[in-house]
């Protein structure tokens, strides 16, 4: 006699593969096809408004129809590492990441305007759990900032992109990348609001640099930053540098100092 568990869990696998992908699995015996029908747009259409609502730019540029058709193939294809649903825009960008490793055809600005996308609701889940550090006081933050070992926020993302992620729309999609790549600052402030903003060639290496620091001061910091770019002169360049950390510590990049040891 057939083992009822396995039978069941043969059941619930084979409802499954047919649910994700209709088309190619059938469903299991002896099951109506107008009650399929229901499960098969409610998944779908779930997991496609969840998806309409975290990446609405790359909705529109693709138009409808090949939306459409790119959430099925999401559905149908993509093994998620979670199933938490505030997951399900990192997978969809891991999905898009691998189709373009396959090169199925896809625009190759997709994933990288994916990724841009995600970062706002990846910013308003992130855990706020903040370094410790020592508060700087406004009329002492140009010295502090400089003597001390300044720490980046946790929420203040700088990110890199090959494409102009931020002006890719339905009026505007490049068939080749430009020149120079698209720096953007990330971050949710005290309020919980997530602001974009372009950063500087110098100001996105400053924060690599500030970002991977454990020992050196803001000052010996902005020095490897003047080195790097050959700064001429570097007595101005660390003026202008320090102005710069303190607007970073001001808008919240920058939480405060670490004493060095």
């Amino acid at each position: 006699m057939p083992d009822p568990f396995e039978t069941l869990r043969a059941q619930q696998f084979a409802l499954a593969r047919h649910l994700r992908d209709p088309g190619r699995h059938p469903p299991p015996p002896d099951i109506e096809d107008r009650r399929l029908a229901v499960y098969r747009d409610l998944f779908h259409n779930n997991i496609r408004s969840l998806l309409s609502g975290n990446f609405p730019v790359i909705r529109r540029t693709l138009g409808e129809d090949d939306w459409r058709a790119l959430v099925r193939e999401f559905f149908a294809r993509h093994r998620s590492r979670t199933p938490l649903f505030t997951e399900i825009g990192r997978e969809f960008v891991r999905f898009l990441e691998g189709r373009a490793e396959q090169a199925v055809g896809d625009p190759p600005w997709l994933p990288e305007l994916a990724h841009y996308e995600w970062v706002e609701l990846g910013l308003q889940i992130a855990a706020d759990e903040l370094p410790p550090h020592d508060p700087v006081a406004a009329d002492d933050a140009p010295a502090a900032l400089l003597d001390g070992i300044p720490v980046v926020s946790p929420l203040a993302w700088a990110l890199a992109y090959r494409w102009p992620v931020h002006r890719i729309g339905p009026q505007f999609r490049p068939l080749q990348p430009p020149e120079a790549p698209t720096l953007m600052l990330v971050r949710r402030d005290a309020a919980g609001e997530v602001r974009f903003s372009a950063l500087s060639p110098l100001v996105y290496r400053l924060l690599e640099i500030l970002g991977g620091n454990e020992a050196h001061s803001g000052s010996e910091c902005l020095g490897q930053l003047a080195a790097e770019a050959g700064a001429p002169d570097a007595e101005p360049f660390l003026s202008e540098g320090a102005a710069m950390l303190e607007r970073l510590h001001d808008e919240g990049t920058l939480l405060g100092v670490r004493r060095p040891a």
